[in-house]
């Protein structure tokens, strides 16, 4: 699954807006609704905000695999 759409699942699942992402990065519910289209990637000091707002980490956002 695609990183954004990761942060929309959890965005739904924490019952937030668009607006409400958007106000945590600074940006308008537009560019929000962007990235959950897939039309533009996150800028990272935004999906680090995120990470730290709704507690996951970023090996979780991006799949990445935990390795023994």
């Amino acid at each position: 699954m695609d990183y954004r759409l990761r942060f929309k699942n959890l965005r739904n699942d924490n019952d937030l807006k668009q607006t409400d992402v958007a106000k945590l990065c600074s940006v308008t519910y537009k560019t929000v609704s962007h990235w959950e289209n897939l039309r533009h990637d996150m800028p990272l000091d935004c999906i680090r905000k995120l990470c730290i707002y709704y507690k996951v980490s970023s090996d979780y956002i991006l799949d990445i695999p935990k390795f023994n």
